[in-house]
């Protein structure tokens, strides 16, 4: 039987099959082994093939293959460095939620999102939630995000969930579409899910004065089907995205400004540190790229989980 993983609690998955029964399915242990760099070989929109067994008068479902992946976002593992974390695969559209502050995102935080989007193929769009709760220096920064990411070719909105403003426009952008929401804990995921789709009323915790929202709850990636035909992945919030699986001398090709200009740099192999006529750096000094994005380079290219080639 083929079906469509919903749900992953870390043993058990949720799987859907194409005639749209849900089944709790264990995986093969052999299939465990052939992706032993991973901390979870079967996620959230993964397409699986899988056979039932009954097992104390219960149904089981026991996957035995992953059809091919045609992206995912990878992030490095929390507590196993040399290991990766797949948060979701086989997705349309990434909804990255930041917030200005309530918490904080910082650029570091996104670009390090953007650069394993750019590495798998997945359209991105900046969601600046909690917007009606921004005073004036925040609306200054909010606007200084949005010039540097609409520049680069990044697509931005503007969202409140309590006000609703940019919900409709949001809905249009992902009709149709299978959908992954990414972000800190707090920054109001499960709360936007419900505000596209109220039908749903997905469980968030008490609302917090200091947040303007409700609390972070979700513990486990899930696939949600939207009644506007989209189908939405939820991921738990996390506090830092580590790269892994990356050479040092690649990340600058996913960084989509410096690809533009890269060809004006005097050597092909450029990496925009101390070469000698470094277009990209003299754009940096007419603020031409964002000196928060080059700082962000600079930082993942230093970290030690890269490798050399």
């Amino acid at each position: 039987m083929k079906g469509l993983v919903y749900k992953s609690t870390g043993s058990w998955y949720s799987v859907r099959s194409e005639t749209g029964d849900m089944y709790d399915c264990k995986i093969k242990g052999k299939l465990r082994l052939e992706n032993i760099n991973s901390t979870n070989p079967v996620v959230v929109g993964d397409i699986v093939e899988f056979v039932v067994e009954e097992h104390d008068l219960q149904e089981i479902g026991i996957i035995q293959k992953i059809h091919d992946r045609r992206n995912y976002i990878l992030r490095k593992s929390v507590n196993l460095s040399k290991q990766t974390h797949i948060l979701a695969s086989n997705i349309d559209i990434l909804l990255l939620v930041i917030t200005i502050k309530n918490p904080i995102t910082t650029t570091s935080f996104i670009d390090r999102f953007l650069v394993s989007a750019e590495a798998y193929s997945v359209k991105t769009i900046l969601v600046f939630n909690k917007c009606d709760i921004y005073d004036i220096n925040d609306e200054i920064l909010l606007n200084l995000f949005i010039n540097i990411y609409e520049s680069i070719g990044y697509d931005t909105i503007k969202t409140s969930t309590f006000s609703e403003i940019g919900i409709k426009e949001l809905k249009k952008k992902i009709s149709g579409k299978t959908i992954m929401l990414g972000g800190h804990s707090g920054v109001g995921k499960t709360s936007l899910i419900n505000s596209i789709d109220r039908s749903l009323n997905l469980k968030v915790g008490n609302i917090s004065d200091q947040h303007f929202q409700g609390k972070h709850t979700t513990t486990y990636a899930e696939l949600h089907d939207l009644n506007n035909g989209s189908k939405l992945i939820d991921t738990p919030g996390i506090k830092g995205f580590g790269l892994v699986d990356f050479n040092r001398e690649e990340i600058k090709d996913f960084f989509p400004e410096f690809v533009k200009l890269k060809s004006k740099c005097k050597f092909n192999n450029c990496m925009h540190l101390n070469e000698p006529k470094c277009y990209i750096k003299q754009k940096i000094q007419t603020d031409e790229i964002s000196k928060s994005r080059y700082d962000s380079y600079i930082q993942i290219i230093n970290d030690n989980n890269l490798k050399h080639r």
